[in-house]
């Protein structure tokens, strides 16, 4: 009798924080930074971002905001949980934060196939996800490499499909190893968007 074994997972972890007021904070202190980060939007606009990003223009939001330092806090204790998980071997280092973004996708807004280079784990917090928003893309990381093999059936398994998308709710976290490519479809509501990405380094 012929035996399948599944190798090499990939791991996504899913936590639900429920911290409304935290999550309320966190909401006006984005809509704060969207109006009064001038260099972010002019980032936004030169490089034609579809809404509003601090990505490259602020690195200190915990030391801005009392919300963020307290959000760091709580993905710290997830990230270790995760790291236990996928059994890393950190050695005499750990897991560190070393970027913390702010993202806000108006309707018709979108966020390219992307990965996260130099950086170990990955993540997003939603803060606010309307109906109708985008749900988060993952793309097989063997996709690249599967040459003439033919399409997946459209009622495929989960584990057997080339993209599997994840809707999270406002207070969902989603972590990921920084390697995995994914993207965010065109946000179908009128509302905004709103979600804080971050990255993990080991050191």
């Amino acid at each position: 009798m012929a035996e399948i074994t599944s190798l090499f997972p990939t791991r996504i972890m899913r936590a639900e924080l429920d911290h409304e007021a935290l999550r309320a904070e966190l909401e006006e202190a984005c809509h704060a930074l969207a109006l009064d980060d001038e260099a972010g939007q002019k980032w936004c606009a030169k490089n034609g971002y579809p809404g509003y990003t601090s990505y490259a223009s602020l690195n200190d939001l915990p030391w801005r905001f009392p919300a963020f330092k307290v959000l760091t806090k709580l993905i710290d204790k997830q990230v270790t949980e995760f790291a236990k998980i996928l059994e890393f071997d950190l050695g005499g280092g750990k897991l560190k934060m070393d970027s913390l973004w702010v993202n806000i996708l108006p309707e018709g807004g979108f966020h390219a196939a992307h990965i996260h280079p130099n950086s170990v784990i990955s993540g997003t917090y939603y803060v606010a996800i309307p109906k109708g928003a985008s749900a988060l893309r993952l793309e097989d990381p063997r996709h690249a490499m599967m040459m003439a093999a033919p399409p997946k059936k459209i009622k495929a398994r989960e584990e057997n499909r080339a993209f599997v998308s994840i809707r999270p709710a406002p207070g969902t976290l989603l972590l990921w190893e920084s390697w995995l490519r994914h993207d965010v479809p065109m946000n179908q509501s009128t509302q905004e968007r709103i979600s804080i990405s971050f990255n993990y380094n080991w050191n």
